[in-house]
Parts: structure tokens; C-alpha cells; sequence
């Protein structure tokens, strides 16, 4: 669930998705975790999604705050695809990259809030500071995963904005338990199901009672333009779907993992229009929507790859 994006500088934005970008190829894939003939399908399958996620988060932090440009070399597929707009296909384009980034910015900070692995898909929910004591953007970035190297990468960022209507940042927990990680795995598939439903009805079908069904009253709003709960959802989302009575919304993947779920869209208020590539993330407890995050992007009109942002 977004609100329109605050405006973002010209020349920041295409610094730091640029390094979005960066942070999504440079993978340290190490050797795919060993798996011994008696371990049961479960534990080998929560196996490989830790060992998902531990990369996924090594590279980010080794490209983006060391400059590592051998974990290039050493992790990301030949035939690795891109989708942020600012980088064409393949490890070279990302290689060149990170070593300028890390002279330009050396004290750059990757803060990684939180990360879900499902399948061969990683999401990764960060703030990324490219100076000591700056805001800096909220991103979130999308790795697929192909024989325990990254092969594919989607990016969002969007700017931390100096106030919110709702008096919550674009980070934090504050359901309960107040942690970053996710739930227990068994709760992955229906989770997934409740906020697939939910999302296609709420924001696909523009339907408001959707809130009344699936949101918590006590629900938490990370959206610096949504007001908190229930109520600032509906009044937000209400006028949003008045401004733009020709709104699409296209889900492209779902990505979930215990009480985490993560929707990538694609945002069009007008025919015609380019739109807003959108990752909403929920957290979800007793059957409940509770919690809230999201990073939303203007699709540019050029593209240094042909792969579209989706």
C-alpha cells in the first residue's frame, strides 16, 4: 500500500541506485551448504534458505561498505540480469562500479532491517547511507538465486523523508515481538495466501473493506504518508483511489517467509504512464495483517538494460 513518492534529487537517486544495483549482483556464493542423505526435506530446504540469505547479505555489506570487487569476479553468474535501469546486464557493468562507489563514498553503511528467503528468492529491507549522519534511502532488493549464485536482481528506493504523518519511521518493529526476523517457516504458505487475498482485494480491486477483513485493528503504518492504523489506511487509500479512479495495480511475485510477506507491483495511476515499481511488505500475526512497510519508484523512461523494472 503506497503513497505517492516525495520528490527524490536527480543526481542522488542514480548515485544510490546505482549502488542498489551493485548490492544486488556482487554475491558471495560460497559453495552450495552440504546437505548429508539422512536430513529430512524440511531441514535441507531451511538449509539452502539461510544460505540464501547469509550471502545475500555479505554481498551487500562487502560491496557496498568495502568496495570488494572480487566477490564480483568470484559469486555473480556469466549471464546475470539486471533490472535497475541504471545498469546493463552482466558482473562487468557492477565490477566498474564498485570500486568508483566505495572511493566516492567509503563511509557508506548498508543497515539490513530484515530478510526473507522463499524458494530461489531472497528480499532484503535496508537503509542505505551513503554519508555518516544522513537519512539516506530505503530499499529494498530482490536476488534470485540459481545454483547458490545470484542470477537475477530487482531494486526499489525511495528517499527517507524528514517526517511522517504517521510519527513511525520506514524501519522499525513495533508489533510484537519486536524483532526483524521472521517467524516460524511453517506459518510461510498460509500467510502468503492471507496477503495474496488480501492485497488483490484491498489494492488490485481497490476494495476497502478488505481492511475490515484481514487488518488488525492495532495495525502499524510505515508509510510516511499513510496515517497509523486501520483508519489512517482507509482515509489514505480512499483518496488515493479517488485521485486516480483508473489505477492498476499488477502483482509480479510474492515472496514470504513465517510472518513476513513481500509483494513486488507495478503501480499505474493513469493509462499511459509509466508508473511505480512497489514492494509492500507485511507482517502478518493470528490470521491478522499487523504491520506495514513499503518503498516505491518511478519507472524511468530510459533503461541501460532492456529487462524493465519487473
Amino acid at each position: 500500500m503506497s503513497s505517492r513518492p516525495t520528490a527524490t534529487r536527480r543526481i542522488l537517486l542514480a548515485t544510490v541506485a546505482t549502488s542498489a544495483l551493485l548490492g544486488a549482483a556482487t554475491v558471495p556464493a560460497f559453495a552450495s551448504p552440504p546437505v548429508s542423505a539422512g536430513h529430512a526435506v524440511g531441514h535441507v530446504d531451511g538449509a539452502r534458505l539461510d544460505y540464501q540469505k547469509t550471502v545475500a547479505v555479505r554481498v551487500l555489506k562487502e560491496a557496498f561498505e568495502r568496495g570488494d570487487t572480487a566477490v564480483v569476479d568470484r559469486f555473480v553468474r556469466a549471464d546475470y540480469i539486471q533490472h535497475n535501469p541504471l545498469a546493463s546486464d552482466g558482473p562487468a557493468a557492477l565490477k566498474n562500479f564498485a570500486a568508483g562507489l566505495h572511493q566516492q563514498f567509503p563511509d557508506t553503511k548498508y543497515d539490513v532491517k530484515r530478510v526473507i528467503s522463499e524458494n530461489d528468492l531472497v528480499v532484503v529491507h535496508s537503509n542505505l547511507a551513503l554519508t555518516p549522519g544522513s537519512r539516506g534511502s530505503a530499499v529494498f532488493d530482490i536476488f534470485r538465486f540459481q545454483d547458490g549464485k545470484i542470477a537475477e536482481h530487482w531494486d526499489t528506493l525511495q528517499d527517507v523523508p524528514g517526517s511522517s504523518v504517521n510519527g513511525n519511521d520506514m524501519f522499525s518493529t513495533i508489533s510484537r515481538p519486536q524483532t526483524g526476523q521472521p517467524g516460524p517457516r511453517g506459518l510461510t504458505a498460509s500467510n502468503k495466501e492471507l496477503v495474496t487475498k488480501a492485497f488483490d482485494r484491498l489494492i488490485v480491486d481497490k476494495d476497502l473493506s478488505a481492511l475490515d477483513t484481514y487488518w488488525s485493528a492495532g495495525y502499524h503504518q510505515h508509510n510516511p504518508g499513510i496515517a497509523d492504523g486501520v483508519a489512517g489506511a482507509r482515509d489514505g487509500l480512499g483518496a488515493y483511489f479517488r485521485a486516480f479512479p483508473e489505477l492498476t495495480v499488477s502483482r509480479k511475485r510474492v515472496v514470504a517467509e513465517g510472518d513476513l510477506v513481500a509483494v513486488h507491483s507495478h503501480y499505474v495511476n493513469a493509462p499511459g504512464e509509466r508508473g511505480q515499481a512497489v514492494v509492500d511488505l507485511f507482517r502478518v500475526q493470528g490470521g491478522k495483517i499487523v504491520e506495514h512497510w513499503d518503498v516505491l519508484q518511478d519507472v524511468p523512461a530510459t533503461s541501460a538494460n532492456d529487462n524493465t523494472m519487473f
